[in-house]
C-alpha cells in the first residue's frame, strides 16, 4: 500500500470556532470547506487537520458519531515553549495548563479551544 496523505478528523460542533483557533493560535490553513467541513493544513506537519460538524450524514457509523473532546489531546513539539505559551496565553486562548516539566524531561503547556478540544504544546528539555 502506498500512502499519499493523512489526516485526523474531529467531530465538533462548532467547525469554525476550532478552525480559527488552530488558524489563529497555531499557524494552520485552510485546504478546503463546506458546510459542517473545514480541512487544515501545516506547514511543519506531515498529518492534515479536519473539523466536522457533528451529525454528518457523511460520518460512518453513526453510532460513534459524537463530539471529539473527551479524553484527546493534540499534541505538537514546538522549539520553544514558553515563547509561544506567551504568544498564545496574550492572544486571549483559554489555559489549561502554564508551562510545566516531567521528570522525565517534557516540559508542555495546554490550552483548550472553544469546542473543548485540548491542543498541547511540548518541548523536550
Amino acid at each position: 500500500m502506498r500512502i499519499t496523505g493523512s489526516a485526523v478528523s474531529l467531530n465538533v460542533p462548532d467547525v469554525a470556532a476550532s478552525a480559527e483557533f488552530a488558524r489563529a493560535h497555531l499557524g494552520f490553513t485552510e485546504t478546503m470547506s463546506a458546510d459542517g467541513f473545514v480541512a487544515l493544513t501545516h506547514p511543519d506537519l506531515a498529518v492534515n487537520l479536519t473539523f466536522l460538524r457533528v451529525g454528518l450524514a457523511s460520518f460512518r457509523p453513526a453510532h460513534i458519531a459524537g463530539p471529539a473532546g473527551q479524553g484527546l489531546l493534540l499534541a505538537f513539539v514546538v522549539d520553544d515553549l514558553d515563547a509561544e505559551f506567551a504568544r498564545i496565553a496574550a492572544a486571549g486562548a483559554q489555559v489549561v495548563t502554564s508551562p510545566e516539566t516531567e521528570p522525565w524531561g517534557e516540559r508542555y503547556c495546554q490550552f483548550q479551544d472553544p469546542n473543548g478540544i485540548v491542543w498541547q504544546l511540548v518541548q523536550w528539555v
